[in-house]
């Protein structure tokens, strides 16, 4: 079955920068529509960027356009979350999400926690 393990997150300055990894395994992602999402504490989970794993197709939220980037390494099998102009209101656990074109996302990884300091 897929599987996904973040890693990359921390803690970082108001102004600096991350870049989160999600690796993935299990599965053909040819298919496949990769997505990072996020939940602060006391809110519900929200939808940060996604990628068409084959065409390479991007989708942000807006409250990130601009400073976050995601991408995809295919011989790595491996998507990322750069992020830059991080702020408080940016802190959360970071999960990376898999789903087929035509579902629901329906593979998660565990999480990994981001905590921007002001």
């Amino acid at each position: 079955q897929v599987q996904l393990v973040e890693s990359g997150g921390g803690l970082v300055q108001a102004g600096g920068s991350l870049r989160l990894s999600c690796a993935a395994s299990g599965a053909t992602f040819s298919s496949y529509v990769m997505g990072w999402f996020r939940q602060a504490p006391g809110k519900e989970r929200e939808f940060v960027a996604d990628i068409y794993w084959s065409s390479g197709i991007t989708a942000y939220a807006s409250f990130v356009k601009g400073r976050f980037t995601i991408s995809r390494d295919n011989a790595k099998n491996s998507v990322y979350l750069q992020m830059n102009s991080l702020k408080p209101e940016d802190t959360a656990i970071y999960y990376c999400a898999a789903r087929l074109r035509s579902k629901a996302y329906e593979n998660w990884g565990q999480g990994t926690q981001v905590t921007v300091s002001s």
